[in-house]
């Protein structure tokens, strides 16, 4: 299967991210304004792609991001060890009293009727001081490199980042890999570094270059500036409308072969309805819908791109890579912390239809 992709079939390395780590604090279901303690996750959009590659589905991946010299950096970089991810760091040192630092996401688990709260601390944020220049991708992809993944919240961070991810890009495609990126729209992130125009000139700019799209309904109007569809979705796991704007996304962006998403349905904090879609070289493919009782939901959607690259690099048939990232994404759910804790055995049984109640 090649889906109107390039893939190689071998390298030194499966995949490489380019991306921010961070690391997020987690009281749990308590919210923080009465909580007394935290759990420490370490994470990144980009970074849980490549940690869920390398750790679950044994794949041979690598970061390039900040670290900062302090302990907290040094806690994010066992991490990055622990699950397998060969780390190519531009290295800053803290000043012991002002940073740089490593980016805080302060983020409960909610509960029932109560949602999770999400904010950040990224003031002064080692990696969005990453500028072209910092990293040598001709060492970095010296033994070969099969795919290439940024993001939107890293391309939000300074008016630098986005020029790193496009040089990274440019890089990779010369040495043959496949380029995918998250939208990930932040508004908060964006509305503070330009806003909303800003954000779609930066985006056009980096999605040029890209090969493979992940973004919902909202990132493809928000992110790229496309126009609303004509047809109205009815429900949040229906798939026409994010379907009717791939004409509009491929018109804009004609080397793009392929658009993913998930689709989620919130009946509560802990009760979810879960399925994806992805537009794949001018064909459609739709997940089977699973309810979810929610651990944790953050990840779930870095889950999902994990798992559905992992089946286009495998070279699976399109629908099954669909499945293997809804079900990566709907395990990654009952985990605490945002990357995976599944083996792929229990991916692959579970995309095969085992052990949920699947509506279809």
């Amino acid at each position: 299967m090649n889906y109107g992709l390039n893939l190689r079939q071998d390298a030194a390395l499966d995949l490489v991210s380019l991306g921010a780590l961070v690391h997020r604090l987690d009281p749990g279901i308590i919210p923080f304004r009465k909580a007394t303690q935290c759990r420490i996750h370490v994470s990144g959009g980009e970074f849980n792609v490549a940690a869920n590659l390398a750790d679950c589905f044994r794949l041979r991946t690598g970061i390039a991001t900040a670290m900062v010299d302090y302990p907290i950096g040094d806690l994010i970089a066992e991490r990055v060890r622990a699950m397998g991810v060969r780390p190519f760091y531009k290295t800053f040192q803290h000043d012991g009293v002002q940073g740089p630092t490593m980016a805080a996401v302060y983020s409960d688990r909610g509960h029932g009727v109560r949602a999770p709260v999400v904010f950040y601390n990224r003031s002064n944020e080692a990696a969005a001081r990453l500028k072209p220049g910092d990293f040598d991708w001709a060492s970095i992809f010296a033994g070969g490199v099969r795919w290439f993944h940024s993001g939107g919240i890293f391309a939000a961070l300074s008016p630098t980042t986005s020029e790193v991810i496009v040089e990274g890009m440019q890089a990779a495609k010369a040495a043959g890999a496949v380029i995918s990126f998250d939208l990930n729209y932040r508004a908060k992130l964006w509305n503070i570094s330009g806003g909303h125009d800003r954000a779609v000139a930066v985006l056009d700019r980096i999605v040029k270059h890209v090969d493979v799209l992940v973004g919902n309904e909202e990132d493809l109007q928000l992110g790229l500036g496309i126009p609303g569809p004509e047809v109205a979705a009815k429900s949040k796991l229906d798939p026409s409308a994010f379907v009717a704007m791939i004409a509009n996304v491929v018109k804009k962006h004609p080397q793009i072969k392929i658009v993913a998403t998930t689709l989620r349905e919130v009946l509560s904090t802990n009760r979810h309805r879960w399925s994806a879609v992805a537009w794949i070289n001018g064909t459609t493919h739709q997940a089977p819908t699973c309810e979810l009782d929610v651990l944790d939901r953050v990840g779930g959607g870095d889950g999902f791109a994990s798992g559905f690259f992992y089946g286009l690099l495998q070279g699976e048939s399109p629908e099954d890579a669909v499945k293997l990232g809804w079900a990566h994404g709907a395990l990654l759910t009952t985990f605490p912390g945002d990357t995976t804790m599944a083996a792929v055995e229990q991916v692959r049984a579970f995309a095969q239809g085992g052990s949920a109640r699947i509506q279809r």
